[in-house]
């Protein structure tokens, strides 16, 4: 948005000097008139190269700061105050200069006269379409301050669940990334002199040390051609992933997957559940809070399956039908949305299911993290007891000959 320099008097006839961002130079003298100043000259303010500006424009809001800021909205707007001014307090007293700069934007277009829940769709990256739909419906309900609420909640709760993940498969991740480091430095430093002292002894090498000295001698020559091979292969899995075919079938390796995709399964479970759950309660329709949910889900393999439920209730089946049909959710799942279709309570059940799950991953990461521990922990012994026997058994040769 661009900036303007205007000068004007103040109602008691100082001449005074600012910045202010609008749309047009129309927008700054409206806002200028509002406070009784008299313009004398508004100006295009010139761009220059501001570093900072310019790393603000690859970072992304904090879910943390998203969820405060949301609270916060909510808390001011059930106190009466009006959408502009909330939005103004937010925006001065926010730490996070990404989202500074969003809601600076999203105050001048509701101050312009734009709804609030089209004032955030202008900003796809910091809001979702469930933060925009949960907001539209606020609007209209005039529950704008409970629907704020319940987008904090879910928030909250969403963060909460990938942290859980995140934090039980970091160290894991430190132990593999740490053996693979171990092993490289012995192919690369220790092995060689090793293979020098063999050879000045002229000692016949078992075919796991000549293995493992070919590939200690490949890594020290051609190490470029693993660093390219490493890079490509990451760049092509990026590439094929990306693409709708790519990221379906990727989609589903991850559902598939021996451990790995039952958690993958409960963590999808309850993302659905919540999602789903917080829409209806907040008043959206239904075949709009299954299209929002589809594209939460981060599956395509479920959003696929959530749209198949969609043109089944637009045949005039039930949610629970279609998607007991689909083989993604659990007889469980798909039979308490059935009882709370039946009873007109299906928000509460989704809640409870979504609550269920959310232990139910706790449970299962508690249970994979114990098992993973001691699996990592062999899988290093494994490999440098591989490099250190190969290493050691032409030394047992010589001394039996000997």
């Amino acid at each position: 948005m661009p900036a303007f320099v205007y000068k004007a008097r103040d109602p008691k006839g100082q001449m005074v000097t600012g910045t202010i961002d609008a749309e047009n130079e129309q927008v700054v003298r409206n806002r200028l008139r509002e406070k009784n100043f008299i313009v004398t000259s508004i100006t295009l303010k010139a761009k220059t190269f501001d570093l900072k500006e310019f790393v603000a424009a690859f970072q992304k809001v904090k879910a943390k700061s998203l969820v405060i800021f949301s609270r916060q909205f909510s808390t001011m707007v059930s106190a009466g105050l009006s959408l502009v001014r909330a939005l103004d307090i937010l925006e001065k007293q926010s730490d996070d200069r990404k989202l500074k700069e969003v809601v600076h934007d999203v105050r001048i277009k509701v101050e312009g006269g734009s709804a609030l829940a089209d004032a955030l769709a202008q900003h796809p990256q910091t809001f979702s379409d469930l933060y925009i739909n949960l907001t539209l419906a606020g609007e209209v309900g005039g529950v704008l301050d409970e629907t704020l609420n319940r987008v904090a909640e879910f928030l909250e709760k969403d963060q909460e669940l990938r942290q859980k993940v995140k934090s039980s498969m970091t160290y894991p991740a430190i132990v593999f990334v740490f053996a693979i480091v171990i092993v490289i430095f012995l192919l690369v430093f220790v092995l060689p002199t090793f293979a020098t002292v063999f050879e000045g002894l002229a000692v016949k090498m078992p075919p796991m040390t000549m293995f493992l000295i070919k590939l200690s001698n490949a890594m020290r020559k051609f190490w470029y051609l693993f660093i390219i091979g490493v890079g490509g292969a990451g760049f092509l899995f990026k590439y094929y992933t990306s693409t709708p075919r790519g990221r379906y079938q990727w989609d589903q390796v991850l559902l598939r997957l021996p451990v790995f995709g039952m958690l993958n399964k409960k963590v999808t479970v309850s993302r659905f559940s919540r999602t789903l759950g917080t829409l209806l309660s907040s008043g959206v329709p239904v075949m709009q809070a299954l299209e929002v949910t589809g594209k939460a889900a981060g599956n395509k393999v479920v959003e696929k399956s959530i749209e198949s439920v969609r043109e089944s209730i637009r045949e005039g089946e039930s949610i629970s039908v279609p998607m007991e049909a689909s083989g993604i959710f659990p007889p469980m799942v798909t039979q308490m949305i059935a009882v709370g279709e039946e009873t007109g309570s299906l928000d509460s059940m989704l809640k409870k299911i979504s609550d269920f799950y959310d232990m139910e991953v706790e449970n299962t990461l508690d249970s994979l993290t114990s098992l993973l521990e001691p699996l990592l922990m062999v899988f290093m012994g494994g490999m440098v007891g591989f490099i250190v026997l190969a290493m050691f058994m032409p030394m047992f040769q010589l001394i039996n000959a000997i």
